[in-house]
This record gives structure tokens, sequence and C-alpha cells, in this order.
């Protein structure tokens, strides 16, 4: 693993229900970022179909093949790719993010929380289990979009040796400062990088406002994308993430002996 990371995040307007237009802009910027010698790739949250919750069960049969055809993608273009759709298994359908590694799936996560105000509790199932995954570039920790809320995750995730968290999302309007404080506060307490891709433009009643980030483990926003498509890049210095750590040696300061296991 190199001590600097070109990582990027990929923005776009999801079409519900389109599995074939939301590959062709997902593989366009794919192909876009790996010119500009992107190493990591963030897509945003069900990226390849939306939230369109009445035809998930059968758009989720597609989403084998598309991994598929993202290994072999990503085998010969040498990027580390990050993403979340629609899987299904049993009678359970699950928004689970695909971690893929030179082609080579090395992990996945299913949304663990799942926001109620969007149904998402009546149409998917929550996973049970936080995912911290070694790559070829690095650690990455991995969350989806209302997670974001919960910053117990984010903290497991970095106790347990992340380095980047990659968090995919739909995160609409008009809680854009959430989005942005949180994101912030998330990468400054846990000292860690962090990519957020968020999708862009209209889908059904929600407006998404996009804003995907990269953040450096001082809270500083390395790159920032504006309402339309777009990919962002930006370099993680992990010699620089150390050096912040060694300053400011939040980890060694915990006391769990004070907090612990908190209850409720």
């Amino acid at each position: 693993m190199d001590n600097v990371v070109k990582a990027s995040a990929a923005q776009f307007n999801i079409t519900l229900g389109d599995i074939p237009a939301n590959q062709a802009k997902a593989m366009a910027a794919l192909n876009r970022l790996r010119d500009r010698g992107a190493e990591l790739v963030v897509l945003p949250e069900m990226w390849s179909t939306g939230y369109d919750y009445r035809q998930l069960p059968q758009l989720a049969e597609e989403t084998p093949r598309l991994v598929e055809e993202l290994c072999r993608y990503s085998a010969t273009a040498g990027q580390t790719i990050v993403g979340s759709m629609a899987e299904k298994e049993d009678d359970n359908i699950f928004n689970t993010a695909f971690v893929i590694d030179r082609g080579e799936l090395k992990g996945k996560y299913r949304k663990v929380h799942l926001f109620s105000v969007m149904r998402e509790d009546r149409y998917l199932a929550a996973g049970h289990k936080s995912l911290v995954v070694p790559t070829s570039i690095g650690r990455l920790g991995i969350a989806i979009c209302y997670d974001l809320r919960f910053p117990e995750l984010f903290r497991k995730l970095a106790l347990e040796g992340a380095e980047i968290l990659c968090l995919p999302a739909e995160w609409p309007k008009p809680r854009q400062e959430h989005w942005r404080t949180l994101l912030r506060a998330r990468a400054i307490e846990n000292q860690m990088f962090v990519i957020a891709a968020n999708c862009c433009g209209i889908q059904a009643k929600l407006d998404f406002f996009g804003m995907s980030l990269l953040i450096e483990p001082r809270g500083e926003i390395l790159a920032e994308g504006g309402e339309t498509d777009t990919e962002l890049l930006a370099e993680f210095d992990f010699e620089q993430m150390k050096n912040y750590r060694f300053q400011i040696p939040c980890f060694k300061d915990r006391r769990p002996d004070i907090y612990g296991t908190l209850p409720g």
C-alpha cells in the first residue's frame, strides 16, 4: 500500500428502476476517474436502481451480474470500488454495499440503520454486522447514508482499524447542513479520511442535492461536489493521518472504564 491514495466519489442522478441507464452512468464515471488515476471510487447508495420499492425484488436479481462485471472492470482498471445495491437473499432484500478490490469481492456491508421516514424498514431487511475490510489501498470502514446519524458505529469502525470511511448515500434536501456537519464530525472525532458519495437530481418526489465530499482527518474538505453529475478526486496522505493521530492521541486518551458499554 502506498502512503498516498488517489480517492474519489462519483456523483450522478439515479434513474429510478432503470439498471441499464444507471450502469451506463456509473461505468462512464469509473472510466473518467480511471483516466485521472483514481485508485478508490465510491458510488452512491442504491446506484443501480434507486429506491424503486415495488420492483426491488425483481431488480435485485440483476445485482450478482453487476457485481461480477464490476469485478472484471476493477481488475483491468486497478481500482477499488465501493457502492450499494439491492441484494436479495431468500425472501429478504438488503441495501448492501459491496467492496470490490482489483477484481476481487473483499466484503459486503448490509445497512444496519433503516430510515423509517422513507419506509425503508417496510421494504428492506436490516443488516446485523459492521464492516472494516483490508484492501490494496488501506483498511476501509463501510457505512450507508442514514448510518451517519449514529456515531457509535463510526467509533467502532475506527477502533477496528478503519483508515478510510466510505459512505454511499441518497441524502435529500433540505438537510444539506446536517450532511456536511455530520460528515466532518465523523472525520474529526475518528481522525480518519471520509469519502461520501451522494446522488443528485430528482427521484419521484425527492430532490437530492449531491454535495459529495472528500474529507481529511482534521475535518478539512479536500473536494466537494455541486448539485449536478460530477466526479471528485483528491489525494489521501496516510502519513498525514498518522502524524495527526500522534499529535492529538484521542484513541490512547479514551476512558472506556468510565463510559464502557452505554445503557439503552
